[in-house]
């Protein structure tokens, strides 16, 4: 029997005072309304999931060229919030993945807090989380082999979990590749550390890898294809706060089955192909890719590849768009695109502004 049965059985089918009719009366309304207040309440809303932003984007390399940034209010972006409780403090942050350490006045103390920032498909990317602090004191890269102790080389290839950071600013041009080992973070918070005119960043078959506040350009091809970070075959990784253009390949490239990835926060400029997560329509191994873009600013001198997505799953959210000139958004081989609280400003041009799907 249903409660509305029982009440109309009560009051009808008996008899009884007026005032046991009122007290019945009085707890049914009561009872309903607290029904609907639940209902309510749970009705699923993407605000819950996503929250909203209260403003987009700011100079996301902190090199203070991005006099172009304009704050904007726009509810309808999102904010990948994930399950964090929204920040209520005096901190004013574009996201919540920088609210998470920034906000914090101790955070060179405690850099490490940077490993529970993560969102997206890399949210469980940890690095060197586990291990001890590794300063790299110097930037020479003469010895591949034997790399000196105290060198970005040497630190990378170490056994087990590191946490890297530099002891100063620096300008690191590697003669070979930079390949890496699984359970590492390079953070370059706190100075002005750029990989340039040289190799490029490897992470191959590994896992687990943070890559943080530092910049990558002008990224030749030695013995690799020239892309600034190559991720072949690897997962949980992270790459946050990177300033990436002209390399002679692409600026970022996921190849061959990598997967739980997020890429945010981080600045591309001047460069044709900018990010290709899986490489080939033949390689049908990509179709376990997933891969996080969001909070970043694809800017002057773009060409296409904002990104370039083929077989896998994917999640563009609450990037901004400012320039390109064949396209921002591809896929082909049947992926998943999810593009979502994007900014897109187009170019002059008529057939730059056109929306396609083939």
């Amino acid at each position: 029997m249903t409660f509305l049965s029982f009440y109309v059985f009560f009051f009808f089918g008996h008899a009884h005072t007026i005032y046991i009719k009122l007290i019945v009366t009085i707890f049914f309304i009561g009872a309903c309304r607290y029904a609907l207040a639940r209902n309510s309440s749970l009705k699923p809303d993407i605000v819950d999931d996503f929250g909203s932003a209260n403003s987009t984007l700011v100079d996301l390399d902190d090199d203070g060229d991005d006099a172009g940034f304009e704050l904007l209010a726009n509810s309808t972006r999102r904010n990948l919030k994930q399950g964090k409780k929204k920040y209520r403090g005096p901190c004013k942050v574009t996201n919540p993945i920088d609210k998470c350490w920034r906000c914090r006045r101790n955070w060179a103390r405690n850099r490490k807090r940077l490993a529970k920032c993560a969102l997206g498909f890399g949210r469980r990317t940890t690095g060197g989380l586990k291990g001890r602090v590794y300063v790299v004191t110097e930037n020479s890269d003469d010895d591949v082999m034997n790399p000196k102790p105290g060198t970005l080389r040497h630190a990378v290839i170490q056994k087990g979990p590191l946490w890297i950071i530099f002891s100063k600013n620096m300008n690191i041009r590697l003669s070979k590749e930079l390949i890496m080992t699984s359970h590492k973070t390079i953070d370059g918070r706190g100075h002005h550390i750029h990989i340039a005119y040289g190799a490029g960043i490897t992470i191959q078959f590994i896992q687990n890898v943070i890559i943080h506040g530092i910049r990558i350009h002008h990224i030749i091809r030695t013995n690799s294809d020239g892309d600034g970070i190559s991720i072949f075959g690897s997962s949980n990784i992270w790459i946050d706060h990177v300033s990436m253009s002209r390399c002679t390949d692409g600026l970022i490239d996921a190849i061959m089955g990598s997967t739980a990835i997020t890429i945010s926060n981080s600045h591309f400029t001047h460069h044709n192909d900018a990010i290709l997560l899986g490489a080939s329509d033949s390689f049908s191994g990509d179709e376990l890719m997933q891969v996080t873009v969001a909070f970043n600013h694809f800017g002057q001198g773009l060409v296409q590849r904002m990104p370039r997505c083929r077989w896998g799953f994917f999640h563009v959210v609450n990037n901004d768009y400012t320039h390109w000139r064949m396209y921002a958004i591809g896929g082909s081989k049947h992926p998943t695109i999810i593009s979502q609280g994007n900014r897109f400003i187009a170019p002059p041009e008529l057939h730059l502004k056109q929306v396609s799907v083939n």
